[in-house]
């Protein structure tokens, strides 16, 4: 092992951190610092490292061994315990993906990564819940086995269920509203006035999909436009929809909801332009060359969004371009960027979603990773130009057992963009620990 420049370690992978033992912590704080930004030095170490000892070498390899054995003390809690992991990665040349992997006695665990850089400091972070007690490893690790990777200012913070939920209360008293009341008759205060408060709308844009069978059950109309703000149409917007016959367009569908939702004052999102999956074009656009596919999809955004322009309230444009690529298999590798631009050149006045994924489910998937996420929304942002701030982040949340720290941590490195964030989707699946 090598060290290089006064706080840094060049680590030939895997790489297997010593973890100080676990001890208790009152009421500590979250750190909601994240950056998406390569700097020249990195920043000091959340929680002064937490766990990891000599976070940021400065007592230079003091517990950090490479093939070593690494132990964390767990408690032994029905949820398991939450982990926040945080630290500034660089590679010895050009650009690489830097993982931070525990190896637990249950498997292997990603917790975080990020795109690591040459010459600056890249900032990973991302979280765990460990559900079993033993002995584990921490390793920084990248599938480019050409490049050399250096790590700096680690932390590895826990916290209990009691900690996690003192920051929502936290959160609610740093934002919540007070209003105070007084009740007056001819300009004196009366004492002992009885008030009664009601709820009559929800505060927050809390939304669910439709689809067209509202349409015929009033039941339906009266349960939803009781409990939602906001919507989005199924498939009733989609291409395949609205024009299954090439120059046949058809929008009584989403024209008719659309009425029905303006009756009610529920804002809707547009729901979607394009969709990069092969399986869900329209019959007839698969087989268009690249000359005549350009054409149609010019021909498709336009009417779309002029129709409904000053209607909707932001569009996915192109849905879950990181899993698929249909449109820049045939249209170059710009496709979705282009696309973006032609949108922010139709309507100025509302957000353009990106919208996928597996990018808070923590399920495994390299493709919709916040890295992934943010590389590809850099790449949109690029091109766009001046109209890049008029991008929006839209997440499909499809959970299994969520991972509370992992989400948090991802969510912290999402909103360094500075863009609106959204929840497009939510389900859970049920089970005995949510």
């Amino acid at each position: 092992m090598e060290v290089w420049q006064k706080e840094s370690v060049l680590l030939f992978l895997p790489l297997s951190i010593l973890l100080s033992g676990l001890v208790n912590v009152n009421a500590l704080s979250y750190d909601y610092t994240a950056s998406i930004e390569c700097l020249a030095q990195p920043h000091k170490a959340q929680y002064g490292g937490g766990m990891i000892k000599n976070p940021e070498l400065n007592e230079g390899l003091i517990g950090w061994s490479t093939f070593g054995n690494a132990v964390i003390e767990h408690r032994n809690e029905s949820d398991g315990n939450k982990f926040v992991v945080a630290a500034w990665v660089q590679v010895s040349e050009e650009k690489a993906l830097v993982r931070a992997v525990f190896r637990t006695v249950t498997g292997l665990k990603r917790a975080a990564e990020t795109v690591a850089e040459s010459k600056c400091w890249s900032m990973l972070k991302g979280g765990l819940t460990v559900d079993a007690s033993g002995p584990a490893e921490l390793f920084f690790e990248t599938d480019n086995t050409s490049v050399e990777v250096w790590v700096d200012s680690v932390s590895l913070q826990p916290f209990t269920q009691e900690e996690w939920m003192s920051h929502h209360v936290e959160s609610i008293e740093k934002t919540k509203r007070r209003v105070r009341i007084r009740v007056e008759a001819e300009g004196n205060p009366v004492v002992n006035s009885k008030i009664s408060i009601h709820q009559k709308a929800s505060g927050k844009p809390i939304g669910c999909a439709v689809n067209k069978g509202i349409l015929d059950n009033v039941g339906y109309q009266n349960w939803f436009t009781s409990r939602f703000t906001h919507t989005t149409f199924e498939n009733e917007m989609k291409w395949y929809t609205t024009e299954p016959v090439r120059g046949k367009e058809d929008y009584s569908l989403p024209d008719s909801i659309m009425t029905l939702m303006k009756q009610h004052n529920i804002a809707v999102r547009g729901h979607n332009i394009f969709w990069d999956d092969p399986h869900y074009q329209p019959n007839w656009v698969p087989s268009l060359q690249p000359n005549d596919l350009s054409a149609a999809a010019n021909k498709r955004i336009n009417s779309i969004m002029t129709k409904y322009k000053g209607q909707v309230i932001g569009w996915d444009v192109v849905n879950e371009n990181l899993h698929f690529n249909f449109f820049e298999s045939k249209l170059g590798p710009d496709a979705s960027a282009t696309f973006y631009k032609m949108a922010a050149g139709i309507d100025q006045s509302i957000p353009l979603f990106m919208n996928e994924f597996n990018t808070l489910e923590q399920k495994g998937d390299a493709a919709s990773t916040p890295a992934k996420y943010l590389e590809k929304l850099k790449n949109i942002q690029t091109f766009m130009g001046a109209e890049a701030k008029r991008m929006a982040i839209g997440l499909e949340c499809h959970f299994d057992v969520p991972s509370l720290p992992y989400i948090r941590s991802s969510l912290d490195t999402l909103a360094a963009t500075n863009l609106p964030i959204w929840l497009t989707e939510i389900d859970v699946q049920s089970g005995s620990n949510q």
